[in-house]
């Protein structure tokens, strides 16, 4: 089996929302359940690549926050647009669905979702 690729925004996904202006005088706080799945998805051999809105002049910030949380990630993408997210990928088989997208309400527990959503790798 091929490992997955996982897409996983910060700021409502992450860390509890806060506004770009607040990140510095605001500590970051962990939303429920996140930090566990990602690093269950990484020890199991997947990709994260970290993606954001944040602009590129919080990278350090960015980066020393994920760190300081130990979430695990392969790569940070900065600076992405604000609006919806659309994830374009082929299929190999036509029974093998290549893309997924879990949607979450900003700051809602990774857990609530995958059980409502019934997802599993």
């Amino acid at each position: 089996m091929k490992h997955p690729t996982i897409f996983c925004d910060i700021d409502g996904t992450i860390f509890k929302y806060r506004k770009f202006e607040t990140m510095r005088d605001e500590k970051a706080e962990l939303i429920d359940g996140i930090q566990a799945y990602l690093q269950i998805e990484a020890e199991k051999g997947a990709h994260i690549v970290i993606t954001t809105a944040r602009p590129e002049k919080l990278r350090g910030f960015t980066e020393y926050e994920l760190s300081e949380n130990d979430i695990p990630y392969d790569q940070l993408v900065m600076g992405i647009g604000r609006g919806v997210r659309i994830l374009i990928n082929d299929s190999e088989f036509e029974d093998i669905p290549r893309a997924i997208a879990i949607p979450i309400k900003r700051n809602q527990s990774i857990n609530e979702c995958l059980i409502l959503c019934d997802y599993k790798l």
